[in-house]
């Protein structure tokens, strides 16, 4: 039997084999666009334009025209930039999303059921936000800090998490609905 981490860890290593190089046109111009825009030598090069811009000023008797073209233009950079940057946060959050997601289904301990949350509504995440707010006071109580979070006490708890789970018949249906799985 393959191991579901494994397989997905297969799949993932020969889909970017794969799709090297096979980019379309927009996805790598916006790419190289984020790059070069998230630069310093972008921002040297913005800020060589104001200040052309300013001493340009009086040559051109502060005009109205003189004001209309930083208008313009910087309307024109800002409203595109609008667009490139949400295409390259909406290109990192999902590979944020897929890298915890990846660490939720590998570690034993973890709540499958939070892999893929960004699918839930507010009033779902303002529920769940409430639960671990309430995790959070119940650690301040503690006395000790380093205590409960060293690596023997967290081994200890993912001891005892486990062995509680086991004990509950939403564990023991799985590993039965596993194994025949399997077979």
């Amino acid at each position: 039997m393959i191991n579901i981490g494994a397989f997905f860890w297969l799949y993932s290593k020969n889909l970017v084999m794969l799709n090297k190089g096979k980019k379309n046109f927009f996805e790598r111009f916006a790419n190289w666009a984020t790059n070069a825009t998230g630069s310093s030598a972008a921002f040297l090069i913005a800020a060589a334009v104001i200040v052309i811009w300013i001493v340009t000023g009086p040559v051109f008797h502060y005009s109205d025209t003189w004001q209309l073209i930083i208008n313009t233009g910087t309307t024109i950079v800002t409203f595109l930039m609008v667009f490139l940057i949400q295409k390259s946060q909406n290109k990192d959050s999902k590979a944020i999303h897929l890298k915890l997601n990846e660490i939720l289904a590998s570690h034993e301990g973890a709540s499958n059921r939070m892999v893929n949350i960004e699918n839930l509504t507010e009033k779902d995440l303002d529920h769940l936000h409430k639960f671990y707010v309430h995790l959070a006071k119940l650690a301040k109580q503690e006395d000790d800090l380093f205590c409960t979070h060293s690596i023997d006490a967290a081994e200890e708890n993912n001891s005892s998490k486990l062995n509680s789970f086991k004990l509950r018949n939403s564990y023991k249906n799985a590993r039965n609905n596993k194994s025949k799985q399997s077979n």
